[in-house]
C-alpha cells in the first residue's frame, strides 16, 4: 500500500487499472475480517446531504481504530466566508486525512493543493469515486471477474455516470450509458474515459435505453434530478421516463443480470418498486460495499500497515 500513502482521490482517473484492483483486493479481505489498525483523524467536510457517505466513512474510520470529526460547514468559519485557501492550510495542522462533499470540484482541488494531507472527494457534481469503487466491489463479488462485462447506466448523465465510466474503463468492463439528448455526460469525460479504455472494452454514449440494456450484465441508475437540482425534479420526470429501470427494461439484459442504485431512490421514477426488491437487485450489498471500500481506500491512503 506504499504506492498510495499520502496521495489524494479526487478523480477515479487518479488511480491506474492495477491500483483499483489493488483497493478491491483489500476491500474484500476487510469485509473477510482482515484487521488493519491506525491512530489517525479522519474529518468530514460535507456542504451536502449525506447518508451513506457519513456514516460508511465514520464507521470505517472508527473500525479502522482511528478517530472522526464532522466538520458541519454551517458551524464552521466556512460559512462566514473563510477562504478556502486558509480553512485547508489550517486543517492541515490538525488531521490526518480529509474527505469533502460538495459541488464544484475545483474546491476539492484547492484543498487538495493547500493541505498535504490526503482528500478524498466523498461527492462533487463532477464525480462520485468513491461510490464507484463500492460499485465495482459488489460487481465482482457477483461475477468474480469484471473484465468482459457490460454495465449500462440508464438516466441522467451526473457525477455518478462519469465515475462509473472511468472506473469501468480502468477495469476492462464495456460501460453503455443512456441518456436524453439534453442531458448526456460531459463530453471531456467521455473522451477521458474512452482514452482509459482504449480497445480494451468500450464506452458507449446513446439515447436508446433499450439498445443500451440489451445483454448487460448490470443495470444501474440513479436519481433524475441529483442535489442542488430539486426544483428541476418534476419537469424532469416526463422527459426521463423511457430510461426507468422496470421489469421490460431488465427483461433485455442478460438473464444473470443485476440491478444497482446508488441511493436515495425515488421509487416509481428511475426504477420500480419491484425491481429494487427483486431478486436481482443487488442494492442493499452495494450500499454495504461503501462501507469495505471506503475502509479500504482511507488505509491505503493514510499507509497502515
Amino acid at each position: 500500500m506504499a504506492a498510495f500513502t499520502g496521495r489524494d482521490l479526487l478523480s477515479l482517473a487518479d488511480l491506474d487499472a492495477d491500483e483499483v484492483k489493488q483497493l478491491l483486493q483489500l476491500a474484500a479481505e476487510l469485509k473477510a475480517g482482515k484487521q488493519l489498525h491506525c491512530n489517525k483523524v479522519l474529518g468530514l467536510l460535507f456542504y451536502k446531504a449525506s447518508t451513506r457517505t457519513r456514516v460508511s466513512f465514520s464507521v470505517a474510520m472508527y473500525q479502522l481504530g482511528g478517530q472522526v470529526i464532522d466538520l458541519n460547514p454551517d458551524v464552521t468559519q466556512v460559512s462566514r466566508g473563510e477562504p478556502v485557501e486558509d480553512t485547508a492550510r489550517v486543517l492541515d495542522r490538525y488531521l490526518d486525512i480529509l474527505a469533502i462533499r460538495t459541488f464544484e470540484q475545483q474546491q476539492l482541488e484547492t484543498f487538495a493543493h493547500y493541505a498535504k494531507i490526503p482528500v478524498i472527494n466523498a461527492l462533487s457534481d463532477l464525480e462520485h469515486p468513491c461510490q464507484i469503487l463500492a460499485d465495482l466491489l459488489t460487481v465482482q463479488e457477483c461475477f468474480g471477474n469484471l473484465a468482459g462485462l457490460t454495465l449500462t447506466y440508464v438516466g441522467d448523465g451526473n457525477n455518478v455516470a462519469h465515475s462509473l465510466m472511468l472506473g469501468c474503463a480502468l477495469v476492462g468492463m464495456n460501460v453503455r450509458v443512456a441518456t436524453p439528448a439534453e442531458f448526456v455526460p460531459d463530453a471531456k469525460v467521455v473522451e477521458q474515459a474512452k482514452a482509459i479504455a482504449q480497445n480494451k472494452s468500450e464506452v458507449t454514449v446513446t439515447q436508446d435505453p433499450e439498445a443500451a440494456a440489451k445483454g448487460a450484465s448490470v443495470l444501474y441508475t440513479d436519481v433524475w434530478a441529483s442535489m442542488g437540482q430539486e426544483s428541476q425534479a418534476n419537469s424532469r420526470i416526463p422527459v426521463f421516463q423511457p430510461y426507468q429501470i422496470n421489469e421490460q427494461l431488465l427483461s433485455l439484459a442478460d438473464s444473470d443480470a443485476i440491478v444497482l442504485h446508488c441511493l436515495p431512490a425515488h421509487r416509481g421514477e428511475e426504477i420500480t418498486d419491484g425491481v429494487m426488491e427483486g431478486s436481482q437487485s443487488r442494492v442493499w450489498d452495494q450500499a454495504e460495499n461503501r462501507l469495505h471500500a471506503q475502509k479500504a481506500l482511507l488505509a491505503s491512503l493514510l499507509g497502515v500497515e
